[in-house]
């Protein structure tokens, strides 16, 4: 197995990296790139080129604190966060902003849309004071490499100084941290990954009938009423979780894997328990009446294109290993989903998606009450849910 998840990760960074100069000559050819974004080496893994962008353009933009402290007061007083296009800039920094926009974009593949992804938020709002008090702050971004490992929190002044900060102690001084906004950047990420799901489940002609023929029949799911996670992994420059859930399981139709996602934008803390009430398995998708979840957290360093291929490339070689699925049933089901897991540690996820928690074996029609994950991270309350089919009256469009 460890052969397969070897494969698929170096089959997946090959096709990359023959197509990294060409990517990055195409892009430079759209871009008069910004002077300061040349620091950026292009030819270094898309998880620390994103970084080194975070890095030129905070060092950029504390400069503009010189000039425009008092409006950025102002509008991150209420909320403590502001995107960066709505903040006033110099014209220098507003195209900085813009060519750092689009390579992260490019580096993400979140290249369909064009809004601004990045964002100033103050650590803590209890920093608010000091800053009205006059404490001018610094603008910090999150480091590279795995937060587990992380000493120091990078920060520059207004006049361009750098300062260490301690990664794991929240800073006496005001810190504005510059960052991508998560929750639009899980949105469209995640939007991307469930395309390539359904992609690649819809090329099979069986689909389209199973979807025709649930059309009129109930359906049965497993209902989220409550979720709780201890440990949500995120230092203080990181700021509130944004988790979601992959479903993992077997195509009742053919012998393929099934991945679907779930969001789940209001998990954003540890020690608190959520009651969301939301849909979190779709039973007609999966054989044996069984699947797995897989707990993740959006990180800023992400390729979701990459990642989305990634996992079905290692699910989709699993199960060609085996000879006769159904021999094995259920049980297949938790080796596709250990083989996501093993492959986490290398260094495409280091601090990008990171793994929280597993749920192995649920099945349908069962209640789980506080049920514990594997790693003891997470807790779930499930219950099953059908839901009925509206029936039509042929007389309502007379």
């Amino acid at each position: 197995m460890n052969h397969l998840i070897k494969t698929a990760l170096m089959g997946s960074m090959l096709v990359s990296s023959s197509s990294f100069a060409a990517e990055h000559i195409a892009l430079s050819s759209k871009l008069n790139t910004h002077p300061a974004l040349d620091a950026v080496d292009q030819f270094n893994h898309n998880a620390m080129q994103v970084t080194d962008i975070k890095r030129v353009l905070a060092n950029h933009v504390a400069k503009d604190l010189a000039t425009q402290e008092k409006s950025w007061l102002r509008q991150l007083s209420n909320t403590h966060i502001a995107k960066l296009s709505a903040l006033s800039l110099t014209q220098n920094n507003q195209q900085l902003m813009q060519q750092a926009n689009t390579r992260t974009r490019s580096l993400k593949g979140l290249e369909q849309a064009n809004a601004n992804l990045y964002q100033l938020r103050l650590a803590s709002k209890d920093m608010l004071m000091q800053w009205q008090d006059g404490q001018q702050p610094l603008i910090a971004f999150a480091p590279k490499g795995d937060d587990k490992d992380w000493l120091y929190v990078e920060a520059f002044d207004a006049q361009g100084n750098l300062h260490l900060l301690d990664a794991r102690i929240l800073p006496s001084q005001p810190v504005l941290i510059l960052e991508l906004d998560s929750q639009q950047v899980k949105t469209e990420g995640l939007a991307v990954m469930q395309s390539i799901f359904e992609q690649a489940r819809s090329q099979s002609p069986s689909v389209i009938l199973q979807q025709q023929s649930i059309q009129d029949t109930a359906i049965s799911t497993s209902k989220l009423d409550r979720i709780r996670l201890s440990d949500d992994e995120e230092p203080w420059v990181s700021g509130k979780a944004e988790v979601y859930a992959v479903v993992t399981g077997v195509s009742p139709s053919r012998d393929e894997p099934v991945l679907d996602i779930v969001d789940m934008p209001y998990l954003d803390h540890d020690g608190t328990d959520y009651t969301p009430n939301q849909i979190l398995i779709h039973w007609e998708r999966y054989r044996w009446q069984a699947a797995d979840v897989l707990l993740m957290e959006q990180d800023d360093n992400t390729n979701y294109q990459e990642l989305a291929t990634t996992f079905l490339d290692i699910v989709t070689q699993v199960m060609r290993t085996i000879p006769d699925p159904n021999v094995q049933g259920y049980a297949i089901i938790p080796q596709l989903t250990n083989q996501l897991i093993k492959a986490m540690p290398s260094h495409w996820f280091s601090n990008d998606d990171d793994y929280l928690d597993v749920f192995y074996t649920l099945f349908e029609g069962q209640k789980y009450t506080n049920h514990m994950g594997a790693s003891n991270n997470a807790k779930i309350t499930l219950s099953p849910l059908t839901i009925n089919p509206r029936s039509v009256d042929p007389s309502a469009d007379r």
